[in-house]
């Protein structure tokens, strides 16, 4: 009964959950039809069977919707990457034994036989079935040989540097999230340019790549908050959470909801000052798959920005949005005046929902005016969620019919909505 009251309150979902399973889900993963275990960047490719543990099946789909040999450079990406992070994720390998392999991981991508066995971490197939990975890379063209290396490389040494040290000023903040996720997004964005899908400036200019890493790994660092509390990490950062507590652990006593509340909202303003360089990168896209690629991860963090802004639950649960409303953005976010629009709705909602009195509200209101200055609604997208009395009655009439089929269906879109949120 509770799915059904939650859906009786946002009856589209209803429509647009069913339109997304019965092919909707075809304007962002044309190929989700025929991705199956053979592997994940398709075209008959005898690649990461079960060895390689290729992504799970949905992000294998959001891969394969990218045209031509880029589908293949990316998924490659995606395994390496994987592969080195599992090592840094490792606790049971000792600090002398993890600092340098992280400096040297890529090396290994030239070495046909290398592999690591001892690894403890739930994805350690990667790292034991690294042949196939490092053979596959190697069948790339150098120009995408090229950029994966050097990531890999950039990467694995800002790992290093942080496996000690916690992340205490807002510069090490981005930095921690530019080793991390701006990386991916500068390397991606050379590997498009290497396709010559898009245009060499998409590659170029790493300010606006990196803040598209950026943003994502700020928005789920905000929002894992309780997450990475009960597991032992410490990811926000203590110049700004030391204003509010003595220990970011603190945050989560119930005495201390209402300083808590105002250091999440101070971490969101932070988090959308990369929204206008989100904004230009994406303006510049002129592949259809490409956009869809880059464009979906980027409106799901900011509906969840807008979940998480002046929201307790994030010090007592977890905040996701809802499986409607993110198919309703996957299938939308197919355009760069679709995308505005969007990221118009969303601190749309943030505005109505600052404090008066929070501590950052001047900055949160000017970052906003900044990110409206961008997306000033003007497509049919700015009213799409309006719908008529006639047609939310019958869908909430739809709701009351059939909520015990749409709770399995609910379950199977997971899978599809699961690739958008991560």
């Amino acid at each position: 009964m509770e799915l059904l009251r939650k859906w009786l309150g946002h009856p589209e979902d209803i429509y647009n959950l069913l339109r997304f399973k019965m092919g909707g889900y075809r304007a962002v993963m044309p190929r989700m039809d025929t991705v199956s275990g053979e592997g994940c960047a398709g075209g008959g490719m005898r690649f990461a069977v079960a060895g390689a543990r290729c992504p799970r099946r949905s992000f294998a789909a959001v891969i394969q919707a990218l045209d031509g040999e880029l589908r293949h450079a990316v998924c490659i990406f995606y395994l390496v990457l994987r592969a080195l992070d599992t090592v840094e994720d490792d606790m049971s390998i000792p600090l002398d034994v993890k600092v340098p392999m992280l400096h040297e991981f890529h090396s290994h991508l030239y070495q046909p036989d290398w592999k690591y066995t001892e690894s403890k971490e739930k994805d350690r197939q990667v790292l034991e079935d690294f042949p196939t990975i490092s053979m596959e890379f190697r069948n790339l063209s150098k120009v995408y040989q090229d950029v994966i290396s050097d990531i890999c490389h950039k990467m694995g040494v800002g790992m290093a540097e942080f496996l000690e040290k916690k992340v205490d000023s807002q510069h090490e903040w981005d930095k921690y999230c530019h080793y991390v996720a701006g990386l991916v997004g500068i390397g991606l964005s050379r590997l498009f340019s290497a396709s010559e899908l898009e245009d060499s400036i998409v590659g170029q200019d790493t300010d606006l790549a990196n803040s598209m890493g950026l943003f994502l790994q700020k928005t789920n660092i905000i929002r894992d908050y309780l997450e990475d509390q009960l597991e032992g990490r410490e990811f926000w950062p203590r110049e700004v959470w030391s204003r509010y507590a003595k220990k970011l652990s603190d945050l989560a006593k119930p005495e201390n909801i209402d300083v808590a509340v105002q250091c999440l909202n101070e971490l969101i303003t932070n988090a959308l000052h990369h929204v206008p360089d989100v904004l230009t990168y994406l303006s510049r896209l002129k592949n259809q798959s490409v956009f869809n690629f880059c464009a979906i991860p980027q409106v799901m963090a900011i509906a969840t920005l807008a979940a998480c802004y002046n929201n307790q639950q994030v010090f007592r649960g977890v905040v996701k949005i809802r499986k409607g409303q993110a198919v309703t953005l996957m299938m939308d976010a197919t355009n760069i005046q679709a995308v505005k629009a969007i990221m118009y709705q969303y601190v749309e909602e943030i505005y109505q929902k600052i404090p008066s009195t929070d501590p950052s509200s001047n900055k949160t209101q000017q970052v906003i005016a900044s990110i409206r200055a961008m997306s000033l609604p003007g497509s049919p997208m700015a009213s799409r969620h309006h719908y008529s009395p006639i047609y939310l009655s019958c869908a909430m009439l739809l709701a009351a019919l059939s909520w015990q089929y749409l709770s399995t269906l609910s379950k199977a879109t997971e899978e599809y909505v699961q690739a958008g949120e991560n």
